[in-house]
């Protein structure tokens, strides 16, 4: 019986989208889109500045891709556990 975290948001009812899908959708995005949420692949949650820091991008970038990739539901966030001034982001796939 697999179970959803309170963690990433998601819920039950919440359906998943298959390996198409969700590379369909990330087809025509942007390069810094698609590194954004390559490096969320393997490092998830991440704040804005982590995924900065991690794709070597620029804030501004990164802000655009994260953007970008909430407009087609590829991505969701929440407020950080740690600090709760920040926000973090996670892939919905």
């Amino acid at each position: 019986m697999s179970m959803s975290t309170a963690e990433d948001g998601a819920t039950a009812a919440e359906e998943t989208l298959s390996e198409d899908e969700y590379r369909e959708r990330l087809r025509d995005l942007p390069p810094s889109a698609k590194l954004v949420a390559k490096v969320l692949e393997t490092e998830s949650p991440l704040s804005q500045g982590q995924l900065a820091e991690e794709s070597l991008l620029p804030d501004r970038t990164v802000r655009y891709a994260l953007n970008r990739l909430e407009e087609v539901d590829l991505v969701g966030s929440r407020y950080s556990f740690r600090d709760a001034r920040k926000q973090v982001y996670y892939l919905k796939h």
